[in-house]
């Protein structure tokens, strides 16, 4: 029985280029290159990457602190603008009802006839009321309607069979809403039914 005996093949010249001999300079490179890769991995310390992790989480906490800060300050000073604006418009709409005021007073002090006086100061105040639901602003009247706490607010009762007991008899002040929302109830003298004797 004869045993095939193959002979080594002769490594080709791009196997040794790849595979290069122990004592070669570049077998010393290549041991030097994977032990600089092992060295690489030993130096990335979970700690000191868990610390860098944590200071650019910090960075990135105190900028977003930062730009909520001055956004914060930036809508307080867009609101506080907003209402000098409001109260700028609502004067301006105001200002000519003053006017004829002042307008009636200088002419009440030379007035012999009080009729036109009170035909003067009843126009300005329609301007007024009409300025006012310019505005947004309702004007509230009470008067024969029945009491309501929500929007009434009782200063009074009084005895009289002139409106149905629980309704409003008189109006002392006006009330106003504004948007929906209350600004102020109407004072009212409230009907109750007369005591018999």
């Amino acid at each position: 029985m004869s045993e095939d005996v193959t002979e080594p093949k002769e490594d080709s010249p791009t196997q040794r280029a790849e595979e290069p001999d122990a004592g070669t300079p570049a077998a010393a490179d290549a041991e030097a290159e994977g032990g600089a890769e092992r060295v690489e991995a030993e130096a990335r310390d979970p700690l000191a990457e868990a610390l860098e992790e944590i200071k650019r989480t910090r960075d990135q906490l105190l900028r977003t602190a930062a730009d909520f800060d001055n956004f914060r300050k930036r809508s307080r000073r867009e609101v506080s603008e907003a209402g000098e604006r409001g109260r700028e418009e609502i004067l301006k709409e105001l200002l000519p009802v003053f006017d004829n005021l002042e307008r009636a007073a200088d002419h009440a002090k030379g007035a012999t006839e009080v009729g036109a006086l009170v035909d003067g100061i009843e126009l300005v105040i329609k301007q007024f009321v009409d300025t006012l639901a310019k505005i947004g602003v309702e004007k509230l009247d009470a008067r024969g309607q029945a009491f309501d706490p929500s929007v009434h607010e009782a200063i009074q009762q009084l005895e009289t069979d002139e409106v149905a007991p629980g309704s409003v008899a008189h109006q002392v002040q006006s009330g106003y809403k504004m948007g929906g929302r209350l600004v102020r109830p109407c004072m009212v003298v409230v009907a109750k039914a007369p005591t018999v004797q």
